[in-house]
């Protein structure tokens, strides 16, 4: 693999060699080079520069343009306002930068430097429980974050931290255990998720019913909760009988989510029941964590309850029982010490911020996170209904996660089978999955994690505005030209002049590494997708305003068709870190 520099990089250097060159005192400064709609680039470093120098900027900055060889790179400068230089590059710079990225299975995307390894804790469904919409947005930007960071040469373990422990586990055990067949399959073929899923819920409705009518059941149930803990064996088999029911009902979701879901990534809470008595240890042998009323507590100044008291993080309540902090402190134990992780990203809802506030500043205090380990809440927003209000269903009910994904194919379905021209039935059915799971995921992920956003699967799957379908279409677009192109090939002509179109899209595909590098730095998955909507929008002007089979000489056709063909390659990468997919025909 070759790394390319940007052009923008390239510039910005150029730029600043002759600021050095021009103020030496003023040692290594930033051009502060950015886009422009006047020429290719701005530079606007200089007014910073002048001022701390007591020089005229405009006098600066015509010192400096002296100072800058043309030719090759840059086209022309010009000095403009108080002191910004206005900058073009050549179009020979423009096309060679591009034929080097063409060249590059990466696109001449570099590996970060500071690649280290981090955890990354998603996608996190709880045991005998439906999955609901909620579920979605942990399992949507976590599984992109893993790719992005993946592709930046960073080294990431996935951990689904899911739900399979805790007092609800008694009653569920204790009734398998009064009414054995209740979790027996109708056959010896495969189980299909749904089956898993409405035999859990079967079981978990009466149960609860048993349970909360009969004292007598509720009494066992509450001893078989001890027994569990103790990790009495007949207990443990029958707690994990629930355990694989339910993951033949997560991964048959993953698997509609197209998420690629193994098994070793998948520790529980229970995967840390045997840190948990000597996290606890160490914890109050440290001070960290003191007793409080019998229970062990850590406090903090900051975080007060209504009543004006501190608000303590609970590691052990009082009756000895462990909470959710005890669990999360050993997980950041484990894979600290275990893992050798230097990042902990926590894709978790914004409502359990102060939770993880107080259990990473307990870890601090601990020593187990410090300035070489860093833990991170990604904080996700609600998912609403197009009313604006927290997503449910009729009858108020938490939307069923799958009945959510199916109803996205079948109205993907209708949009294909519209614009399908040579496609058969199955082909229409296998695109409107990857349509309408592409449209689920991107309207999640093109919205800034924090934010709360509104589940509209009208607008998700539309064929205009900012949509993976807008994408999936200008990929398809692509391809369909690069198959009508006959004996013409792709190839890079350094001496073509461009359009201004073209100049436009050329300028944006050089900046898909400087957008990844910076989705993984901030895990800000929301900056790519905008990315990739202005590269299909600058696509389409230049689609409209370029002829590209019947352009004007046999080295125009060919050098738009090497723009045509870079830009899929960028789209079909950029979605893939995104976890959608880019059919070739739609």
């Amino acid at each position: 693999m070759a790394s390319v520099p940007s052009l923008a990089s390239s510039v910005e250097q150029r730029v600043a060699d002759a600021l050095a060159s021009a103020l030496p005192e003023a040692g290594a400064a930033d051009p502060l080079l950015r886009r422009s709609d006047r020429a290719d680039f701005q530079a606007n470093g200089i007014l910073a520069l002048a001022k701390k120098a007591k020089a005229n900027p405009r006098e600066l900055a015509t010192t400096v343009v002296e100072g800058i060889p043309t030719g090759d790179l840059i086209r022309e400068i010009e000095v403009s306002g108080p002191g910004f230089l206005n900058i073009t590059i050549t179009d020979r710079a423009i096309v060679e930068t591009l034929a080097a990225r063409a060249a590059d299975d990466r696109l001449g995307v570099p590996l970060s430097p500071s690649a280290g390894t981090t955890v990354i804790d998603y996608a996190q469904p709880n045991v005998a429980k439906e999955m609901h919409v909620g579920h979605l947005r942990s399992a949507v930007i976590g599984a992109a974050m893993v790719e992005i960071l993946e592709f930046t040469g960073e080294t990431v373990v996935r951990r689904h931290h899911i739900g399979d422990w805790g007092t609800q586990f008694g009653m569920l055990i204790q009734y398998l255990l009064e009414h054995p067949h209740e979790l027996d399959h109708k056959s010896e073929e495969e189980v299909s998720g749904e089956e898993a899923m409405s035999n859990l819920n079967r079981l978990y409705k009466a149960s609860r019913a048993l349970f909360d009518s009969d004292e007598e059941f509720k009494t066992r149930a509450r001893a078989r909760v001890v027994d569990l803990q103790a990790g009495e064996p007949e207990t443990l088999a029958l707690w994990q009988r629930f355990v694989d029911e339910s993951k033949i009902y997560f991964y048959s979701v993953f698997d509609k989510l197209d998420m690629d879901i193994q098994d070793p990534d998948v520790v529980g809470e229970s995967g840390y029941n045997d840190m948990l008595v000597e996290t606890c240890e160490l914890l109050e042998q440290s001070g960290v964590a003191v007793r409080s009323n019998g229970a062990l507590c850590v406090f903090f100044d900051e975080y007060k309850g209504p009543d004006g008291n501190p608000t303590p993080l609970i590691v052990r309540k009082s009756d000895g029982g462990f909470g959710y902090a005890a669990t999360d402190l050993s997980a950041i134990r484990d894979r600290v010490g275990n893992l050798k992780a230097d990042t902990l990203i926590y894709v978790v809802d914004a409502r359990q911020s102060l939770h993880f506030k107080m259990v990473f500043e307990t870890a601090r205090r601990a020593g187990w996170l410090n300035d070489e380990v860093k833990a991170v809440q990604l904080a996700f927003g609600t998912v609403l209904g197009k009313d604006g209000k927290p997503f449910k269903t009729r009858e108020g009910e938490t939307v069923r996660l799958v009945d959510l994904l199916d109803e996205a194919i079948d109205r993907a379905a209708t949009v294909v089978r519209e614009k399908a021209q040579d496609l058969s039935e199955a082909e229409i059915g296998e695109r409107a999955v990857q349509v309408g799971i592409g449209a689920v995921k991107y309207a999640d992920l093109s919205t800034s994690a924090a934010r709360d956003y509104k589940f509209d699967l009208d607008q998700m799957v539309s064929l205009t505005g900012d949509t993976s379908v807008y994408l999936q279409y200008a990929y398809a677009r692509i391809q369909s030209i690069l198959r009508k192109a006959g004996e013409a090939k792709p190839a890079a002509h350094a001496e073509v002049a461009l359009a201004p179109s073209e100049r436009a899209l050329g300028l944006h595909l050089d900046q898909f590494g400087e957008l990844v590098a910076e989705a993984a730095a901030e895990y800000a998955p929301h900056k790519l997708a905008a990315y990739l909507y202005q590269l299909a929008s600058f696509y389409t002007t230049f689609y409209s305003e370029c002829p590209v089979l019947k352009a004007e000489t046999p080295e125009q056709v060919e050098n738009r068709l090497f723009l045509c063909e870079l830009t899929a390659r960028t789209l079909s990468k950029g979605m893939s870190l995104l976890g959608i997919r880019t059919p070739e025909k739609l």
